[in-house]
């Protein structure tokens, strides 16, 4: 890819009885915000640290503006990095934490001021200058952090779960602040990150990573709604899916046979598997206590369980033949009892476009 700013070829990295990174290869484009996601060990961090230096490949190669810098040392490249811990330094204020990074490096005094000055207002932190860390909140001591890492203006920022230690609220806060930032100062964000939410509300694309593999590279919406494999479908949001065959297939769609269901029809083609799997979002069903009229695919049920999470509930639905489906409802009005209670037959139905055939 021409104009990438990094591209990964065939990257490996072997430690004794494992490969954390699998033969991965993927192109970042310049001023991306880009998110290495996944959950625990499948060698999303062990990526990013390879691309800052602080881990060396096994083989391949990593790109940068068309260098390899796969052997180079990690002070030599043209990034910086943003660890979880933050690491700032607690006998200093922001302002002299911040302009850590350019004293070491011999920036000349004259210069190191208004460039402070530029990245503490830039990280919305100028009147907290003098502060030390233990006056400031989590929020304020990330900033600080990024602060000091955008002060020697590197072409790409490396943001390692930069979020995990902070509260529910501050995490929504800190996405938006960390969105404005890198529209702000133009430059390439990669974030590694286990939170789908984190990554899906952030990123402009996403590399779902799966036992040192990259499963696959898309933007938000095109993961969530056409997701590539069973495994991102399940990863990234709730999803019901239904495994089952395929019974027949024209030029119009394909139906699938599936256990305790029934025969589903999809308007789908280029199905080539055998064995699938089909799903369909919570969010896409509607529940009724009538038969809805209209719609190909209806099913009668009872109402199971019911999780509520403020704005919406997952409702748990049973069939007769004992499978069970989950669908989102929500909660509109704020002194209105419940739509529906535990024990209570309902009829679960949506439409077959709203359905995708999962072949992996």
């Amino acid at each position: 890819m021409s104009d990438a700013i990094i591209s990964i070829r065939n990257l490996t990295k072997a430690f004794p009885g494992v490969i954390a990174v699998d033969n991965v290869s993927l192109d970042i484009r310049p001023n991306e915000f880009f998110a290495l996601l996944g959950p625990s060990g499948c060698g999303k961090t062990t990526l990013l640290r390879m691309i800052a230096g602080l881990e060396m490949p096994t083989s391949g190669e990593i790109l940068l503006d068309g260098q390899d810098v796969a052997q180079v040392p990690p002070n030599k490249r043209p990034v910086n990095m943003v660890f979880q811990s933050y690491a700032v330094f607690p006998h200093m204020t922001v302002a002299e934490n911040v302009a850590y990074g350019l004293k070491v490096t011999g920036v000349p005094k004259a210069e190191i001021g208004p460039r402070v000055e530029e990245a503490l207002a830039m990280a919305q932190l100028g009147a907290l200058a003098q502060r030390k860390p233990d006056q400031l909140s989590g929020g304020q001591r990330q900033r600080v952090a990024l602060a000091r890492a955008l002060i020697k203006r590197p072409k790409v920022l490396l943001l390692d779960e930069p979020l995990s230690a902070l509260d529910a609220k501050l995490r929504d806060q800190m996405r938006l602040e960390l969105t404005r930032l890198q529209h702000s100062v133009g430059i390439t964000f990669i974030i590694v990150t286990h939170d789908q939410d984190e990554a899906l509300s952030m990123a402009n694309r996403i590399a779902v990573m799966e036992a040192g593999k990259v499963a696959q590279v898309a933007t938000p919406a095109e993961l969530y709604e056409n997701p590539a494999s069973r495994f991102v479908a399940d990863f990234i949001g709730q999803v019901n899916l239904f495994e089952g065959k395929v019974a027949a297939q024209d030029a119009a769609g394909v139906t699938v046979a599936i256990d305790k269901l029934g025969e589903i029809r999809v308007p789908q083609t280029g199905v080539t598997a055998r064995e699938v799997a089909v799903m369909v979002r919570p969010e896409k069903l509607v529940l009724s206590r009538n038969e809805p009229v209209g719609r190909a695919i209806a099913l009668n049920g009872t109402v199971r369980d019911i999780a509520y999470f403020g704005d919406f509930s997952h409702v748990f639905v049973t069939l007769p033949s004992g499978l069970e489906i989950t669908a989102d409802i929500r909660n509109e009005a704020r002194l209105a009892e419940a739509s529906l209670r535990v024990g209570e037959g309902v009829w679960i139905s949506w439409r077959p476009e709203d359905s995708l055939i999962l072949q992996s």
